[in-house]
């Protein structure tokens, strides 16, 4: 259990210093977690960083729990999308939110009155029909979205258990989000616990040991289906981070080197051709070498499909795995009686004794994360009342400052002394204050607008 100190998440709002440093009671110093945003950002987005009711914190999304892969990839959101959305959010005034989409989930995280404003507006940027988004979607709020961001954030709800990609892509999404100006407080602080959280996971307990990845999944397919695959021609369209982790892998574990590599961009695939001793093909040339491919595995992760029927001719029997979201095999070339396609929900079938593992490992990670959310919530709770506390202390300063100018006009006085007790005794009156509040938790409310009464702060903590 975290014992919470009112001085350390007081600090954080009335004394924070440069480099995130704390300064509470004269000699104390604390550092408090690092946040997205520049301190120089807290100025320009005050309307943004005002204290929200959690309870009008939303998820809604769909993922793989109940949806397949060709409806989730038209519910797929593309950077276009991403950024086009984000832009009709500022114009709606909602100024602190994020999309996660990938290949298992298009999920909408923020603030919004109710979670159809945010559902809705998932929706105006995809290309599915919103009706059918509404039946298959799911959404959660308050305290129960702040624990599901946790859980898909550590890998508990990837559709494979502990995978650590899901990291990467909740950081370059709440990134994005944060470079078009649609991320406030709440979300940097709830994003980075979760980063931080994941890698203590990580390191911690066993949840991501083992190698169960989609790209390994992928060559557990072909070791299933391809027989003497050293003599087969292999194909790899798409040499992004998905399509170099299933290259390394069929390198690595099938001992092959008979690959060719086409990319939209023919630099790319020349380079890892190169670093690796591969093939390499430019990507207006691929009609030929698919042609005569044996397997074609795609991770291109285009709008439309690479892989058309056109590129099957000829009676040579393939294996195609597509890896993409949206489907990047158009779905006639399943019909096609020499190919046999399968695609990223079909993977998710193939088992790995190391799941087992990993499933003995959840408790240990639910355990790590009920600790870390414990914290998150307190400190947003404090937070709730941290304006009214800043606005006292700046009341009890300006009555400082003038009892030590009065004392100058003394004959005798210690500016020195006066200026360290004075200090020590506006703290602690402080630090009095924040420890009630948080001992009377169910009171806490009440006490802080009363305080605020009293010295007259001005101050609205709703």
């Amino acid at each position: 259990m975290i014992k919470h100190d009112e001085n350390h998440f007081l600090g954080a709002f009335v004394n924070r210093g440069r480099n995130d440093t704390l300064v509470t009671a004269p000699g104390v110093v604390l550092k408090c977690m690092p946040v997205f945003l520049h301190p120089e950002a807290f100025k320009k987005n005050m309307q943004v960083n005002q204290p929200k009711d959690i309870s009008h914190f939303h998820i809604v999304g769909i993922n793989y729990k109940k949806t397949d892969a060709a409806i989730r990839g038209l519910y797929a959101i593309s950077q276009d999308q991403y950024q086009q959305l984000l832009q009709t959010a500022r114009e709606a005034g909602l100024n602190d939110l994020f999309v996660l989409s990938t290949c298992n989930r298009t999920e909408i995280y923020g603030f919004a009155a109710e979670a159809s404003v945010l559902r809705d507006l998932l929706c105006n940027a995809a290309s599915g029909d919103p009706q059918v988004f509404a039946e298959l979607a799911y959404a959660k709020s308050g305290e129960e979205a702040v624990r599901h961001l946790y859980h898909v954030g550590t890998g508990l709800d990837s559709q494979i258990l502990g995978d650590y990609e899901i990291v990467g892509q909740i950081k370059n999404a709440a990134k994005f989000a944060k470079a078009n100006g649609a991320i406030g407080t709440f979300l940097e602080r709830l994003v980075n616990s979760v980063l931080q959280v994941s890698k203590l996971i990580k390191n911690e307990t066993g949840l991501s040991s083992g190698t169960v990845s989609v790209a390994f999944a992928a060559v557990r397919m072909l070791e299933k289906k391809v027989q003497d695959i050293k003599d087969k021609n292999i194909v790899l369209l798409g040499v992004g981070k998905i399509g170099r982790n299933t290259c390394k892998n069929m390198m690595e574990y099938l001992g092959v080197r008979n690959i060719t590599l086409i990319n939209r961009t023919a630099a790319v695939a020349e380079e890892f051709a190169g670093q690796h001793g591969l093939q390499f093909t430019p990507f207006d040339q691929m009609n030929g070498t698919l042609k005569h491919a044996d397997v074609i595995l795609v991770a291109t992760n285009a709008p439309q499909p690479t892989i058309l029927p056109a590129h099957m001719e000829g009676g040579c029997c393939k294996l195609i795995i597509d890896l993409s979201i949206p489907f990047n095999v158009a779905p006639e070339v399943r019909e096609l009686g020499h190919v046999e396609v399968v695609n990223v929900d079909d993977l998710s079938k193939v088992q790995d004794e190391t799941l087992q593992m990993r499933l003995s490992e959840v408790p240990k990670a639910v355990a790590i994360i009920d600790e870390h959310m414990e914290e998150f919530l307190y400190w947003f709770k404090m937070r709730k009342h941290a304006v009214v506390l800043k606005a006292v202390k700046e009341k009890l300063t300006e009555i400082h400052a003038r009892e030590i100018k009065e004392q100058k006009n003394g004959a005798h006085y210690n500016l020195e002394d006066l200026e360290e007790v004075s200090s020590r005794i506006i703290q602690k009156m402080i630090n009095l204050m924040a420890g009630k509040v948080r001992r009377e938790s169910d009171k806490g409310d009440d006490y802080i607008a009363m305080i605020s009464d009293i010295f007259e702060t001005g101050v609205n903590q709703e």
